[in-house]
């Protein structure tokens, strides 16, 4: 495995003395930059812990960005909702290698307001939120036989399309839109010689302090 290659041949440029003061601006630039050649470039890895302390990562979709902070939606009751619960404290990591570049985000998470968790919803296809209203996500599986149950799927599947057809409007209650408030945002840029540019942004009230870190 070590004999494959790990980045492209060409890579971005990415200078940290002309990067702006504002992270967000920064980012922003990468993400759109990501998008251009990448697929999925808004789905990063979030990162929690359990009641036990031991980490948890899954994969998320990128929802929203602000100046403020970095949005992703999921249930309450999810896994990961109910540790945001009992630490509201996370990490996203975004690694683009197409573009020799990861982005690594850590800060506080807050439920946004139940308002801004009903447009999330809406905004959906139709598909997803009933995939949503299916449930069952992330619950244990007793038997191969339940997800091969093509019969019994597809009349769940119709039952929730149903129920967003009747009713558009309908919002799970568990459904949240969460943000997470960075307190650090680093920028990781790959270069073939080893000489990897790190730049990190560390909040310090309501200033952004920038810190060069050795590869």
């Amino acid at each position: 495995m070590s004999g494959w290659p790990s980045f492209p041949d060409e890579l971005p440029a990415f200078d940290p003395d002309d990067a702006p003061d504002d992270p967000h601006e920064l980012f922003l630039s990468w993400l759109t930059d990501a998008g251009e050649h990448l697929l999925a470039p808004h789905a990063p890895v979030l990162s929690t812990v359990d009641a036990d302390g031991a980490p948890d990562a899954r994969v998320v979709v990128l929802r929203d960005v602000v100046a403020a902070g970095f949005r992703f939606a999921t249930g309450a009751d999810s896994p990961k909702g109910v540790q945001l619960a009992g630490e509201p404290r996370a990490a996203l990591t975004f690694f683009w290698p197409g573009r020799g570049r990861q982005v690594r985000v850590r800060g506080s998470v807050a439920p946004c307001s139940a308002e801004a968790s009903a447009v999330d919803f809406r905004e959906r296809s139709p598909a997803s939120r009933a995939e949503v209203l299916v449930g069952h996500q992330s619950e244990p599986l007793a038997d191969r036989a339940q997800l091969t149950d093509r019969a019994q799927l597809t009349a769940a599947a119709h039952a929730a399309a149903g129920r967003v057809r009747e009713d558009p409007e309908r919002v799970p209650p568990a459904w949240t839109r969460y943000e997470l408030t960075p307190h650090t945002i680093e920028f990781w840029q790959a270069s073939h010689d080893r000489r990897h540019a790190r730049l990190r942004y560390r909040r310090d009230g309501d200033d952004w302090v920038r810190e060069l870190l050795w590869p």
